[in-house]
């Protein structure tokens, strides 16, 4: 037999082996050697062969691996924290611990429908008397009912619904909660661990697709992270500017027990580092900076506007805050739709809701100021119109350094992002009027700007339109100034929600807002369908309160099955239908732009009154101008759920109004002969009932 030869690399193995046996190589140097992810060919060979056996030990480390010559102990990681363990929740299933943790944040309603995947939570909540369930017709009116309870309330609404179409459902209100900063919830039923991936029946990545539409989603892997995971979805929900968030529940995790006590510390940053004191610290001084910078402007400009959004709402003294500002400084204030009850519109110095539909005179108004003032609000398109003809005479002055534009917004994202501003200050809107409120020198009046601005008013008020006859038409801009009056000694105690087209636009000008939280309606998505369930869900919250949902036809058709869950738990919301039979704000385009083609905006509407009669919720009806007051007295004093269908006016359009691509100040108003030759072109056109 020929001898055998060693390797190369087997010889440098064995003369490295010899090297350190020696003692000629350092502690140091042993010691990087030990931990180098250096390997040899041999070992690569060895490692990558499958048919070899993996070791199952690690290597010993050198007697001097993390020790210093004077101490025997290990030294100890600096500032280490050995988290809490919880066991209060060892024994109890996933579904028990839902229920354990609502109970611990303090949730007292969740709407939501029960499906196979999520029933061992629904199991654990079955008979519950910590918490009332609210069942409705449809995942997406569960989601819509959440978005009204938190906007009435300010505590983030909660959804509980099952895997794949249940989860999917609730994607729309998803949405519609992040457009407009509403806090929700969501828990998701999800096929367990071991079907993930396998299409299994009504399996979604849910994960996935509400990516878009969440602040933060997560997929709980395990029964012991579970609490933790509840624990987040609620401090993220509430935290900065709110929105929506999703947890996914497979099925093996809400059916499993809990064997061990658990770490209840949130993943989330708790105690700031060094750094990041350090750079507070940098950042208090760059706002105490702009805040000196703002109270100049404020204090030498002579045409300020406040144009104040939902941002200033989300702390319940941001109104008092606002008040305290417009009042020192004397400045006039208008609204955002979301922002409308932020500030009193029987105050002198209300401009109401700007844009599109806004007044003409706060429209003017934001266009000749000489600083605009947005405090939590986003310069939405709806609001400035033609960007390059938008504020002037800010720009102007900002040019000139005795004005411009100052935003105060909590998210980054949102400055600058349409409207470039002179001054942003970044952070909490009510925190950061108040520190500005010292540096104000209070003004007693601003003669010159308020005459301009009430001679605005006066030309173009709201009650500007088409005046109905005794025997004629009932007007919808008529039907919501006479419940504004009948409310007007409960404003306080009154909760308007809307659903999608003009009759939302008719109730933000018609009806006078004076409180915060008393305008719920679908603004940055748009939703149709939204009036009636997020009723509901407002109601829910204020069980004290009139709450009335001014609808549409077309609207109220997409989720009118829910009248049958506001008769099953008899929640007293009340129904204003406005009843045109037809998709109005669609149709006021094609009527301006499209020379009266009316492709596809009528439909056709069921008998509602018997309807929702049959569904167990008190109905009646209103077609002429004289029955209007008695009707809706006979309404608000319903003890339970209740509806009242008003037949209205057709191809009434909502003015005033900015065209697409036109500045603000380029509105169009009621004009009497322009509307009779309007309506002349209709009836030469031949369009049904001119």
């Amino acid at each position: 037999m020929m001898p055998m030869r060693p390797s190369k690399s087997a010889m440098r193995a064995l003369h490295y082996q010899r090297y350190i046996a020696s003692g000629r190589m350092s502690f140091t140097t042993a010691s990087a050697a030990a931990t180098t992810p250096h390997r040899f060919s041999a070992q690569k060979r060895f490692q990558s062969t499958a048919s070899a056996p993996a070791e199952n030990t690690r290597p010993i480390p050198s007697p001097a691996f993390n020790q210093e010559p004077h101490r025997n102990e290990v030294s100890p990681l600096q500032n280490r924290q050995v988290p809490e363990l919880d066991d209060s929740f060892v024994g109890l299933s996933g579904g028990e611990i839902f229920h354990e943790m609502m109970l611990r944040l303090g949730v007292k309603h969740v709407f939501g429908y029960p499906g196979g995947a999520i029933l061992p939570v629904f199991d654990a909540i079955y008979n519950s008397k910590h918490f009332d369930f609210v069942l409705p017709r449809h995942e997406q009116g569960a989601g819509h009912m959440a978005e009204g309870y938190a906007r009435a309330s300010g505590k983030p609404g909660v959804v509980l619904v099952t895997s794949g179409p249940g989860a999917t459902n609730v994607i729309t209100p998803m949405q519609d909660a992040l457009s407009d900063g509403t806090p929700m919830v969501v828990f998701c039923g999800q096929v367990p661990t071991s079907l993930i991936g396998t299409d299994s029946f009504q399996e979604a990545d849910v994960i996935g697709i509400s990516r878009a539409c969440t602040k933060w989603n997560v997929m709980v892997k395990s029964v012991a992270e579970l609490p933790r995971r509840i624990q987040e979805a609620f401090e993220i929900a509430t935290s900065g500017r709110p929105g929506p968030v999703l947890v996914d529940l497979p099925k093996d995790i809400t059916a499993g027990i809990l064997r061990k006590p658990i770490p209840m510390n949130s993943t989330l940053p708790s105690l700031p580092s060094a750094a990041t004191m350090a750079a507070r610290e940098l950042s208090m001084q760059q706002l105490k900076g702009t805040i000196n910078r703002v109270a100049r402007l404020v204090n030498i400009s002579k045409k300020p506007i406040l144009y104040v959004g939902q941002g200033l709402l989300a702390r319940p003294d941001g109104p008092q805050i606002l008040k305290e500002l417009a009042d020192k400084a004397c400045i006039p204030v208008t609204t955002t739709l979301q922002g409308l009850g932020g500030f009193d519109e029987t105050d002198p110095k209300a401009l109401h809701m700007l844009g599109m539909h806004g007044s003409a005179y706060a429209n003017m108004a934001m266009q000749e100021a000489d600083l605009i003032i947005a405090i939590g609000a986003r310069f939405d398109d709806r609001v400035t119109g033609n960007i390059s003809k938008f504020a002037p005479q800010a720009k102007l002055a900002a040019s000139e350094n005795r004005g411009g534009i100052v935003h105060f917004e909590i998210m980054p994202k949102n400055i600058n992002k349409v409207v470039q501003a002179n001054e942003a200050v970044e952070g909490d809107c009510a925190e950061n009027i108040r520190l500005l409120l010292p540096h104000v020198e209070a003004v007693a009046e601003r003669k010159e700007w308020f005459d301009q601005i009430n001679d605005w008013k006066a030309r173009f008020p709201f009650s500007l339109y088409e005046r109905e006859t005794a025997e004629g038409p009932i007007k919808p801009q008529a039907v919501i100034e006479k419940l504004s009056d009948l409310t007007a000694h409960m404003k306080d105690r009154t909760v308007i929600t809307t659903g999608v087209g003009q009759h939302q636009m008719w109730a933000a000008q018609h009806f006078r807002w004076r409180h915060p939280r008393t305008m719920i309606t679908s603004g940055g998505l748009g939703t149709m369908g939204y009036g009636l369930p997020a009723a509901i869900g407002a109601k829910v919250a204020r069980p004290d309160a009139l709450v009335v949902d001014i609808d549409g036809d077309a609207s109220f058709n997409m989720t009118l099955t829910e009248l049958t869950t506001a008769a099953q738990f008899n929640i007293g919301v009340k129904v204003l239908l406005l009843n045109n039979e037809e998709q109005g704000m669609v149709t006021q385009w094609q009527n301006l732009f499209y020379e009266d083609r009316y492709s596809h905006t009528h439909q056709k509407n069921p008998d509602f009154v018997p309807m929702a009669q049959a569904m167990g919720v008190a109905a009646d009806r209103c077609t002429k101008p004289s029955e209007v007051e008695e009707k809706l007295k006979w309404l608000i004093e319903q003890d339970g759920p209740a509806l009242l269908e008003v037949f209205t006016d057709r191809k009434v359009p909502v003015l005033p109004m900015v065209p697409a691509g036109c500045a603000l100040h380029e509105f169009l108003v009621y004009d009497e002969a322009k509307e009779k030759e309007r309506k002349a072109l209709m009836k030469k056109r031949k369009v049904p009932g001119f």
